[in-house]
C-alpha cells in the first residue's frame, strides 16, 4: 500500500517548498508529486527532466459555425456569463455549460475540448516525480490536483514504492481540498505570526474534517517566542505532535538562490540535521499507517 505525505500549509511563504524538497533529499524510495498546480516551484530545486507530458483537458468551449449561423441571438441572450455576440464566443468568458448549443436552432453552435493544463512525468536526481501547472486563469485547479496524485500513486506502484510525497500548496481551497482529501499523513508547516497561526488553525480544521493525521513544524520559530509558545500550547490541546522547530537562518534563502536542496547545499549544517530528524520521524509514522 503506497502512503501519501503531504507537506502543506496555512498560508505561503512558511518555507513549505524548502522544507519538501529537503525531505525528498533525504529519501531513498518515494514518488514526488507538486499538487501546487496554481504556482509550482517544486521544479525549480529539483530540476526534473521531463520524460512524458501531456495536456490537461476538464471542461469545454463553445464554438459557433458561421456559415450556418443566422444571428436570431437566442444563444446570447441565454448565456449566463455573457460570453457570446454572435457569431463570436469569448473563450475566456464561456463556462462551457452547454447552454448555447442546447437551444440553439441551427445547430450552429458545437462544444469543444479546453486545454486548462499541463501534465508532467519526470525523473530527478532523487526520484520520479509527477508535477502540473494550470494555464493562467483556468480554474478546475483541484481536478488537475487529483490527476497529479492518481498518477504518482500509480507511478509509486509499478515502482514499488511505498512513499508519494506531496508538496502542496497554501490555503484551504479546492487544491488543497483535493490535496489533503484521503491522505495518510498532513504536515503543516507555519509561522509564529498571528496570519500563520490563524491560518495553520484553518488548515488542521480542515484535517480534522478529513479525518487525516496532521503533524506541524514550527519553521523561524525563533522570530517570535512568544507566538512559538502559543502554537505549542495549542497544538498539546489538541493532541497534535509538533514535528520540529526551525530557526530562522539565511541559509536556506540562499540554498534557494543556488538552486539547489538544503541537504546538497550545505549537508552538514545542523539546520539540515534536524530535518533529517524529522524526516525519520515522517517515516516511522507513514510505516505504522501502511
Amino acid at each position: 500500500m503506497v502512503c501519501e505525505v503531504a507537506i502543506v500549509s496555512g498560508k505561503g511563504g512558511t518555507g513549505k517548498t524548502t522544507i519538501a524538497a529537503s525531505f525528498v533529499a533525504f529519501s531513498g524510495n518515494l514518488v514526488m508529486a507538486d499538487c501546487d498546480v496554481d504556482a509550482p516551484d517544486l521544479h525549480i530545486l529539483l530540476k526534473p527532466d521531463v520524460k512524458h507530458s501531456e495536456d490537461f483537458i476538464s471542461s469545454k468551449v463553445a464554438r459557433i459555425d458561421t456559415d450556418s449561423c443566422t444571428n436570431c441571438g437566442l444563444c446570447q441572450t441565454s448565456c449566463r456569463f455573457d460570453a457570446v455576440d454572435p457569431p463570436e464566443i469569448n473563450p475566456i468568458a464561456c463556462e462551457g455549460c452547454g447552454v448555447c448549443e442546447y437551444i440553439c436552432p441551427e445547430h450552429a453552435i458545437s462544444m469543444h475540448d479546453k486545454v486548462s493544463g499541463e501534465l508532467f512525468e519526470s525523473k530527478t536526481s532523487f526520484g520520479h516525480m509527477v508535477h502540473a501547472r494550470l494555464l493562467p486563469g483556468e480554474g478546475n485547479s483541484g481536478k488537475l490536483v487529483t490527476e497529479v496524485r492518481k498518477r504518482s500513486v500509480k507511478f509509486a506502484e509499478n515502482k514499488k514504492n511505498r512513499l508519494v510525497l506531496i508538496d502542496g500548496s497554501p490555503g484551504i481551497g479546492c487544491p488543497v481540498i483535493a490535496t489533503v482529501t484521503g491522505l495518510c499523513l498532513g504536515i503543516v508547516v507555519t509561522e509564529p505570526t498571528f496570519s500563520g497561526i490563524h491560518d495553520m488553525k484553518r488548515v488542521l480544521d480542515l484535517m480534522k474534517e478529513l479525518r487525516v493525521k496532521p503533524l506541524v513544524i514550527i519553521n523561524k520559530y525563533d522570530l517570535n517566542i512568544v507566538n512559538s509558545q502559543s502554537i505549542e500550547r495549542f497544538c498539546q490541546e489538541q493532541d497534535i505532535e509538533i514535528l520540529g522547530t526551525l530557526p530562522f537562518n539565511p541559509i536556506m534563502t540562499e540554498s534557494m538562490i543556488a538552486g539547489m536542496t538544503l541537504p546538497e547545499f550545505s549537508p552538514q549544517h545542523e539546520l539540515v540535521k534536524n530535518l533529517e530528524r524529522m524526516w525519520k520521524r515522517v517515516e516511522n509514522i507513514a510505516s505504522e499507517r501502511q
